[in-house]
């Protein structure tokens, strides 16, 4: 008799806790009625965005032991005691970057013989992500820097991103709200500088070009903000004009051109890609400069103790916010006349779990599961493979000597 490949919707079991989930609902019933042959079941989740209620209205079953099941569906790391032994894992492991806090999830997921599909890594062969967060970490990153500029000069008060019930009545905080002519600068150009830009216009703030940004000869009684791709703050060492695909290649090849804008910035959300061997955006010797203006620093890429050296530490959604003392390079009160205020959340879709969650399953139905449960002729799942049968996946071989400890 066929047996049906049965899938599961996992309870998110990582610290501090994740309310998204890999399929909302709505998305949960759209699967059923795409993948008849496969059956789903939903681990009954009390952190969880949507309510286990949800998903039993919906007609699915919502369960408590996912053991029998062969694809675990999940978005952040599985507690390693929590995961169960030669089965499909779906999350985000961040281990494929030698991430040394999760060399011992790499090792478990070897030793477990388990097969490791991560999101992150599900892509065009042209390299292009396929599912991703990443405009709600731009929608929620910018939202948080608004409110920090709020509060540091007493302007306004927006309610937190997490305590609204969906992205638009976030929005609609916004239309609430009367900036100074302040002037924003936001580096990147995907889509996490995308969702960064969405917040931008619903703030009624008005979009200008990097060389008005920086003439001295314009002038704005409202408040504005620049969108920098790489040409605008990065340039070749050798004098060679700026290719951005040479960039990406050989970041080492070049420095970085950033530092006008920190003379005349008032605020800056950071949403670009960073590359280690990158040069950084500006130093602390550069934060210490009188003329160094930045007061507000919304790093949504947050890569700690990389390219902007305020970012000394993660925060959290429940602490959003500290300060940076240019002068000491040490952290302080968050909202100090002198700090640099410093948002720098490390899961910021999670803020927004409904919408985000709905968006993030609607791409991996659409993109990525006629692949799993039919032909994968793309190489979609075989280029996100990290581990399987205690092997690592052709892709991710160079993990080796990371995996033993090496």
């Amino acid at each position: 008799m066929y047996k049906k490949t049965k899938v599961a919707v996992l309870k998110e079991t990582k610290t501090p806790p994740d309310r998204r989930v890999v399929l909302a609902p709505k998305q949960a019933k759209e699967f059923t009625e795409k993948f008849p042959d496969v059956e789903l079941v939903i681990q009954s989740s009390d952190i969880r965005a949507f309510k286990d209620e949800e998903y039993t209205k919906s007609g699915l079953k919502v369960v408590d032991k996912v053991d029998d099941c062969d694809i675990m569906l999940g978005v952040k790391e599985v507690h390693i005691p929590a995961l169960i032994p030669e089965k499909t894992y779906f999350f985000f492991s961040h281990t494929a970057k030698k991430q040394e806090y999760n060399r011992p999830l790499l090792r478990a997921l070897l030793d477990k013989k388990i097969k490791m599909i991560d999101h992150e890594y599900l892509t065009e062969k042209n390299g292009a992500r396929l599912v991703a967060f990443g405009r709600w970490a731009g929608l929620v990153g910018a939202y948080n820097g608004l409110i920090a500029y709020g509060k540091k000069y007493n302007l306004f008060d927006l309610k937190r991103a997490k305590d609204c019930l969906d992205i638009k009545e976030m929005f609609s905080e916004l239309k609430r709200i009367k900036l100074p002519p302040v002037k924003i600068v936001i580096t990147g150009g995907g889509r996490v500088a995308g969702g960064a830009e969405e917040v931008m216009k619903e703030a009624g703030i008005t979009k200008i070009s990097p060389e008005d940004f920086l003439n001295p000869e314009k002038t704005f009684d409202y408040p504005v903000y620049a969108q920098l791709d790489p040409q605008y703050y990065v340039k070749r060492k050798d004098g060679s004009d700026f290719d951005l695909y040479h960039f990406f290649e050989n970041p080492e090849m070049y420095e970085s051109t950033f530092k006008p804008f920190t003379k005349v910035a008032d605020m800056y959300v950071a949403c670009h890609f960073w590359d280690e061997k990158s040069p950084v955006f500006f130093t602390r010797e550069d934060m210490k400069e009188p003329d160094f203006k930045i007061k507000v620093i919304a790093d949504v890429s947050c890569d700690i103790a990389g390219p902007i050296p305020s970012t000394i530490r993660p925060s959290t959604i429940a602490e959003p916010f500290y300060g940076y003392d240019p002068l000491t390079g040490s952290e302080c009160e968050a909202f100090s006349e002198n700090a640099v205020t410093v948002m720098a959340v490390d899961n910021l879709p999670g803020e927004v779990p409904r919408d985000a969650s709905e968006d993030f399953g609607s791409g991996l139905i659409k993109r990525v599961f006629p692949y799993l449960f039919g032909e994968d002729t793309e190489g979609i799942i075989e280029r996100a493979t990290i581990t399987e049968n205690g092997q690592l996946g052709k892709h991710f071989s160079y993990l080796k000597d990371f995996a033993e400890g090496k």
